[in-house]
């Protein structure tokens, strides 16, 4: 695992999970510091779970995500922070894509290897963990080689926030790919790494959180109100039996570049003390072999 400490503040926005704190439980497993922001009337329930010491209570309640994001960004710039997490609370862990196999890894190391390389450069704005979910690593009996990162994509879940970016969380549907387009429409680049996942249940498998604005035609309502924000960017149509939005032409118009900053890059590789240790029986061949 090795023991990294990421040199940003992390913070939780969190209602009505303290019963399954899946985030707090990996940060409190891998030993990596944070905060959770909460109501005032669900602080007691937190405060079992995280400690009080851990809590940040907003000042106002029942005003949905959004309004706890922002909060959550004028914390951080206040702290002095260059940069800081934003984690939502239903994530049961990190995983590396290490070849061809998704595993489990240490949340530590996986945030400071991010910090690392964002920091490599001048204009990432916006840097964010792929699902594991959305990268298979077989296609048939062919293997999968994806790219550590993707330039210029969609952010979600997980953001890493430069705070000395304009732009804030608009709206109370899709704040996170309005996030990414404000930050790309300005000429800031994002990052979406596959080098390092993230693991999650399906939507809507937990109660709290925002689980009320999928009910009823709240997934229409999600993709119209993005739709109506980028007109021209942003379409409506039907995937898998719902509505969805849809960046037109993808995310490839979006084509600034990296611009790096002063100075030699690392050379070689850095494992950042991250071993392969066999946590239970190995059943697939495939994976023997890379363990033994």
């Amino acid at each position: 695992m090795g023991k990294r400490t990421p040199r940003y503040p992390i913070y939780i926005p969190s209602k009505g999970r303290a019963h399954v704190p899946y985030t707090i439980k990996m940060f409190l497993r891998d030993g990596v510091d944070f905060k959770v922001v909460v109501e005032e009337n669900d602080a007691e329930a937190y405060a079992k779970v995280a400690g009080e010491e851990r809590l940040l209570i907003l000042p106002e309640s029942g005003r949905g995500l959004v309004y706890s994001r922002n909060f959550i960004y004028e914390h951080a710039v206040a702290t002095g922070a260059e940069r800081h997490w934003q984690f939502d609370d239903d994530i049961k862990s990190m995983r590396r894509l290490y070849r061809g196999y998704k595993l489990k890894c240490a949340a530590n190391v996986a945030l400071v290897a991010a910090e690392d390389f964002v920091d490599r450069y001048e204009n990432v704005a916006v840097a964010s963990f792929n699902s594991w979910f959305f990268l298979p690593v077989t296609a048939g009996t062919t293997r999968i080689d994806w790219p550590p990162f993707y330039l210029n994509s969609r952010c979600y879940t997980v953001f890493l926030l430069s705070n000395k970016m304009p732009n804030r969380f608009r709206g109370r549907y899709n704040e996170d790919t309005d996030m990414s387009l404000q930050v790309l429409a300005s000429g800031m680049c994002t990052i979406l790494f596959n080098a390092f996942l993230i693991d999650t249940p399906e939507t809507m498998q937990h109660s709290g959180g925002q689980t009320d604005i999928y009910i009823n035609d709240g997934r229409l309502r999600m993709a119209r109100e993005l739709e109506r924000r980028w007109p021209g960017v942003v379409d409506v149509y039907r995937r898998f039996g719902r509505p969805q939005h849809h960046v037109k032409g993808l995310w490839k118009k979006f084509d600034t570049p990296l611009k790096r900053k002063p100075g030699p890059l690392p050379k070689g590789t850095n494992e950042y003390g991250l071993t392969l240790t066999e946590v239970a029986p190995i059943q697939h061949a495939g994976l023997r072999k890379l363990v033994r």
